[in-house]
């Protein structure tokens, strides 16, 4: 599939001549402004944007600083265009954040070269993250794992809560039901922080896990401290790593997926839009696959019954809005348990709470 290139220039006579160029060898858009630049780019996403510095209204540099404001613009390659042949354009190109800086009139082979030198680069680097991304999601999710072995009997209780999750949450994003509340990337973050629900659990006791009868009052409220133990271990790490906007995500979720919608949850009894959106999306996820996973005191509940569960607690336990998506994709979370079975049972564990 052929690289796209987006092409911003005022002057319409080098949009044409560059489009032609190019236009053999790449899919080329082309815009005649920096506003209109942004408009194509929340339509289509470029592989590269060449772009011209001297522009009424919206002049490069400004059109690039709104490029890197967007996270899902600012991975993209910017090759800056222009005739100021001086030092000082130049370097305040590069420090815009510019891959490069190509004087006109251009060479046609100079712009060739600086093309597939950077596109090339572009794919590395995208790789490159892939691979350490994938890394650290298996990190992640393997040390979720073992902290719900303190209490699931699979550990699977992690892979498939996460897929619920990006199930659910691609269809609300797709439907727009909560706008600029959730975007792409935020459903991205919330993925991967889905993993990280139950991490509070490492502080409390297994005796109170494993216990096979009812729990008391006060053992109960231990239990419930897992929401709090996994949000303050996780802002520790975020403070300590800020660029890993995830765990933001990750705090909000391990602090509130218990929390209801009517304000009879915990820890701290949140209702409505107040509970943030990643955990109410976690809080749907996390209690289908609690019902019907089998556990010490029962058996495990049918699809339909945990379906049903999820239905009447609309409005009380959960967003009315995510119920509602929740019904056009709950067929899909069925096929999901098949595809997800345990691949080591641990006799005698079993999820109490999910």
């Amino acid at each position: 599939m052929a690289k796209q290139i987006l092409v911003v220039d005022d002057n319409i006579a080098i949009l044409k001549q560059i489009g032609a160029q190019l236009g053999s060898h790449y899919d080329i858009s082309l815009a005649k402004s920096g506003a209109q630049a942004l408009e194509i780019c929340k339509q289509e996403k470029p592989d590269l944007i060449l772009l011209d510095v001297e522009m009424p209204e919206m002049d490069g540099f400004r059109t690039m600083a709104r490029f890197r404001e967007d996270p899902g613009l600012r991975p993209i390659p910017v090759i800056f265009l222009t005739a100021n042949r001086d030092a000082a354009t130049e370097v305040r190109a590069l420090k815009s954040g510019a891959m490069d800086f190509i004087t006109k009139p251009v060479n046609k082979d100079i712009l060739f070269h600086r093309l597939e030198l950077h596109l090339q680069f572009a794919a590395y680097q995208s790789s490159l993250e892939n691979t350490v991304k994938e890394l650290e999601n298996s990190i992640v999710t393997s040390f979720a794992e073992l902290v719900e072995c303190k209490d699931d009997n699979a550990g699977t209780h992690v892979l498939r809560t996460g897929k619920y999750v990006e199930i659910l949450g691609a269809k609300l994003l797709e439907e727009g039901s909560f706008g600029e509340e959730l975007s792409e990337t935020d459903l991205d973050m919330i993925v991967r922080a889905a993993p990280f629900h139950d991490i509070g659990k490492i502080g409390v006791s297994d005796t109170l896990l494993l216990k096979k009868g009812t729990l008391g009052p006060e053992e109960y409220a231990e239990v419930q401290k897992h929401t709090l133990i996994g949000a303050q271990f996780l802002q520790s790490v975020y403070e300590r790593t800020p660029e890993e906007r995830y765990l933001k995500f990750a705090k909000l979720i391990a602090e509130s997926h218990h929390e209801k919608y009517d304000g009879t949850g915990y820890p701290h009894g949140l209702a409505g839009n107040d509970i943030p959106l990643c955990a109410r999306i976690m809080a749907v996820a996390n209690v289908y696959d609690g019902c019907i996973t089998e556990r010490v005191y029962r058996k495990a509940l049918s699809h339909e019954e945990a379906c049903r569960i999820i239905l009447e607690g609309k409005g009380s336990w959960f967003d009315p809005r995510i119920v509602k998506t929740f019904e056009e994709v709950m067929d899909r979370f069925v096929r999901l348990k098949v595809s997800v079975e345990p691949l080591v049972k641990i006799q005698g564990m079993g999820p109490r709470y999910g």
